[in-house]
This record gives C-alpha cells, sequence and structure tokens, in this order.
C-alpha cells in the first residue's frame, strides 16, 4: 500500500512539474511576440524615415539640385531643366539610385495633369524619371514616401534670364 501512495505523489509531482513548465513557456511565447511585433513597427517607421531621409537626399543630390546657379544654395531646390535632361538619359542612372521609381508633381500653381516630355515642357507638371516594373513578383509591395521641394527652373522674361519656383512633391517609390 506504501508504494502506491508515494507512486501516486511522484506521479502528481510530475505533472505538476509539467504544468508548471508549460505555463512559463506560454508566458515566454506571450512576451516574445509582443517583442518581435514592437521590432517589426520600428523597422517601419525606421525604414520610413530612411525613404523620406532618400527623397531630401535626391532633391539635394547634385543631379536635381538647383546649386550654385540660383545665386546662393537652397536645400531641397531642384532644377527642373537637369531633371528634364536627366530623364533623357535616365538610362545611364538604372542602377544609379536603389530605388523603384521617382516622380515629381508639381502642386502649385495648380494645372492639370499632365506628364512631362521635351515637347511640352515646361508647361506640365508630373515629371516621371523611373517607373517602377509593375509585372516584379512583389510589385504590390512598394511603398511611396514623399518630400516637399522647390522646383526652379531659368525663364527668359523680356531679354533677362529670371528663376521661376514652382512648389513640388518628390515621390519616391521604394520596395
Amino acid at each position: 500500500m506504501k508504494n502506491k501512495k508515494g507512486q501516486l505523489k511522484i506521479q502528481r509531482m510530475a505533472f505538476m512539474l509539467i504544468a508548471v513548465t508549460l505555463f512559463f513557456v506560454l508566458v515566454g511565447m506571450f512576451v516574445v511576440s509582443i517583442y518581435l511585433s514592437d521590432v517589426r513597427n520600428s523597422a517601419s517607421v525606421l525604414e520610413e524615415k530612411n525613404a523620406i531621409l532618400l527623397a531630401t537626399k535626391l532633391a539635394n543630390s547634385p543631379e536635381f539640385s538647383c546649386g550654385k546657379a540660383f545665386k546662393n544654395k537652397k536645400t531641397n531646390c531642384i532644377d527642373s531643366d537637369k531633371v528634364m535632361v536627366l530623364k533623357e538619359n535616365i538610362d545611364k542612372y538604372s542602377n544609379f539610385w536603389d530605388v523603384e521609381n521617382i516622380e515629381i508633381r508639381k502642386i502649385y500653381p495648380v494645372s492639370e495633369d499632365k506628364k512631362c516630355t521635351l515637347g511640352n515642357y515646361p508647361n506640365c507638371n508630373i515629371i516621371i524619371l523611373r517607373e517602377g516594373n509593375i509585372e516584379t513578383e512583389f510589385s504590390n509591395m512598394t511603398m511611396d514616401f514623399s518630400n516637399f521641394v522647390s522646383l526652379c527652373r531659368k525663364e527668359s522674361v523680356d531679354g533677362e534670364t529670371q528663376n521661376k519656383c514652382e512648389i513640388a512633391k518628390l515621390m519616391v517609390g521604394i520596395k
């Protein structure tokens, strides 16, 4: 009789140890899942910040920037004349920027949407430098980020060259 009571106590203790172990495993999994979701959120916020910084970096890069052509160096200023020349030679820059698409859209003064070509420039408001590959496997995962910029160009008025600046939005799509 003594052996059966001792065996029963040992079985109860074993089941209790298993139950306590399972409880702590479940609590540990819950804590890890909360931690991982926080890591995912912070990673997406960091990715968004990097994309916005990339848009600013593009606006201030020598290929886009107004530079010293406009009296003093302006930040977040895009020379639309340079961009139109770059648009015609964009094949040479296909792997230069690690982005899916680059688009500059004039916001003010407001006009109807018209894509820019050399034939209708400057009477247009959408300059598409690089269009993302629509047929890629992950094309639905492209995220667009934007930054407001000054879109400036040289314009001749009564024989004098003047700076004409408009408000635009530089949109960058990343994967």
